[in-house]
């Protein structure tokens, strides 16, 4: 099928062009490449696929109205998988018009062009930071999520509802994914395990945020991208067992939508993550202990449950693989004139 996924030169969106371009699915990218963090990384990410006869590359910014409406028109995409947002919990701190730019008026932008050209399924990234204050874990789909600490995590609560918006008014299928940390080669430099293996290596002290006593279900990214591909094949329905009264965050009685989180089940103790890390590049870690910072939850436990009855699928790769899998990748992308591991 044709598929338009945006953020192709990103974390996860390369991954994703990537394994849907080996099953053989035509593509059309989207990124603007942006400079919230290092450009050559991103496009070493796209120079993996960006000749693949079955991809089309669209350099620009989903806040781009006239753009956006131009790729639906020209390119007529089956599907979409929308994973281009401004990420960053705390950099929306700084600058949070940026966020409300690409996260909610570029996802606008994508309804539209859902809606005016007959996209038969929607899947688009959401975060497990949408469940914000609540401390009910494992968290779950049918929680409600009311109170988000961030503007990041308020901006992807507002994709989830304006989603289901379009899908209620335009019959427009809609699944979002929440994501829970993701990890693995090509990751972003802001996410603590590059942060925290660029340090190691340089001999510097890493930052240990609450005292070391965050607990993550880490999830490996292939994992991550094989739930997207299968939910991109689950094109959701009404839930007619609604009674109209109390519709469930997770799904809806009035519209073509899904929620579901996307993470390990296993959830890891940040000091168990900063150990295998020592281990898999053979040094000690200078630890630099500091208190919580604002925005940052203590935890996050994810319950797969309804995603395993959907798909038949749970993310399962151990931190163990998925950190010495990442480690290989950066010592081969980032070649240093001794290895720390000889």
């Amino acid at each position: 099928m044709k598929v338009l996924v945006t953020g192709t030169a990103g974390f996860i969106g390369s991954h994703v062009a990537l394994k849907l371009l080996e099953r053989g699915d035509e593509i059309v990218g989207l990124d603007s490449l942006n400079d919230y963090y290092d450009v050559n990384l991103k496009r070493a990410r796209l120079a993996r696929f960006i000749d693949h006869p079955n991809y089309t590359h669209v350099h620009g910014d989903l806040a781009d109205r006239a753009l956006v409406e131009s790729v639906f028109a020209t390119h007529r995409p089956q599907r979409v998988i929308n994973l281009a947002a401004q990420a960053g919990v705390r950099y929306a701190a700084e600058n949070p018009h940026i966020y409300v730019d690409s996260n909610v008026t570029g996802f606008l932008h994508i309804l539209e062009g859902c809606r005016h050209h007959g996209v038969e399924h929607l899947v688009f990234a959401s975060t497990s930071s949408v469940y914000g204050a609540d401390l009910a874990m494992p968290f779950s789909e049918h929680q409600p999520t009311e109170h988000p600490l961030t503007l990041y995590a308020a901006t992807k609560k507002a994709n989830e509802q304006m989603a289901h918006s379009y899908a209620h008014l335009y019959g427009i299928p809609a699944t979002g994914l929440r994501f829970f940390t993701v990890y693995g080669p090509w990751g972003r430099p802001d996410m603590a395990l590059f942060l925290f293996t660029k340090a190691i290596l340089a001999d510097e002290p890493i930052k240990v945020f609450n005292h070391g006593q965050h607990k993550r279900s880490f999830t490996y990214v292939d994992d991550i991208v094989e739930g997207v591909i299968r939910t991109l094949g689950e094109v959701p329905g009404k839930n007619a067992d609604w009674d109209g009264y109390a519709p469930d965050p997770a799904s809806s009685g009035v519209a073509p939508y899904r929620i579901y989180n996307i993470g390990n089940e296993q959830a890891v103790p940040l000091m168990k993550y900063i150990e295998v890390l020592e281990q898999c590049l053979g040094r000690k870690a200078n630890k630099e202990m500091l208190p919580l910072q604002a925005g940052d939850v203590p935890d996050t436990e994810a319950d797969v449950s309804e995603l395993i009855g959907a798909i038949g699928y749970s993310p399962k790769t151990s931190v163990e693989e998925g950190v010495a899998n990442f480690v290989e990748w950066y010592l081969s992308y980032y070649p240093r004139t001794s290895s720390p591991l000889e």
